[in-house]
């Protein structure tokens, strides 16, 4: 007796308006996980931004020192800026990156920066003999310096880019989501309404 052979059975596919709303359930949710601590840390430093006034975590640090660059930092009649950099590092453990540099016949300079940092030194021509002013904030104020991008350097740019993108992504996801429930749906879509146009007066006031 020969037995039956039974074909597969194909499943079937779900219809778009569902592959739809997985879609955007799986993207919110994991959007929404990533983006959890950056979310937390641009509400609070957004806070401390607007309270200039608070004066917690923002105290300042200021030394001034005095020294010689060793030879060598300057070439053929200009500067060399980076032998200059790390001797001046290597002195005085200075952080940052050098946002500027410049020179004329008499002095040169050149200024270290980071989230709450500046360090700025004015180097004679002459002798190599140098003042260096460091400035150091505190915690707070590096951390509102974070939330701005000031001197935080392009790895921290393109963080900032990465969270503005995670955090638009859970915005419209979370609406494509409010939209499939029938019984929310209209509180939903006016609550957005009503949000844009408190927004845009907001904006407009400001202006």
């Amino acid at each position: 007796m020969t037995g039956r052979v039974r074909m597969p059975v194909e499943k079937a596919q779900k219809p778009l308006r569902s592959r739809v709303y997985a879609l955007a359930r799986w993207l919110h949710l994991y959007a929404s996980m990533l983006s959890l601590l950056v979310v937390l840390f641009f509400a609070a430093t957004g806070i401390t931004l607007n309270h200039p006034e608070w004066v917690f975590g923002n105290a300042q640090t200021t030394h001034t020192y005095q020294g010689t660059l060793p030879q060598g930092w300057q070439q053929g009649g200009e500067v060399n800026w980076l032998k200059a950099a790390e001797a001046l590092r290597a002195a005085h453990g200075l952080r940052g990156q050098v946002s500027d540099t410049r020179a004329d016949e008499q002095e040169a300079s050149i200024s270290f920066r980071a989230p709450g940092y500046a360090a700025d030194a004015f180097i004679s021509r002459a002798d190599g003999s140098y003042t260096l002013k460091v400035v150091a904030q505190g915690p707070v104020a590096v951390l509102n310096d974070l939330h701005r991008g000031r001197d935080a350097g392009k790895a921290w740019a393109w963080l900032i880019d990465l969270s503005g993108g995670f955090l638009l992504l859970v915005a419209l996801t979370g609406f494509v989501l409010s939209l499939y429930f029938r019984k929310t749906r209209r509180a939903a879509v006016l609550t957005a309404l009503a949000g844009t146009v408190i927004l845009i007066t907001m904006i407009r006031l400001a202006a």
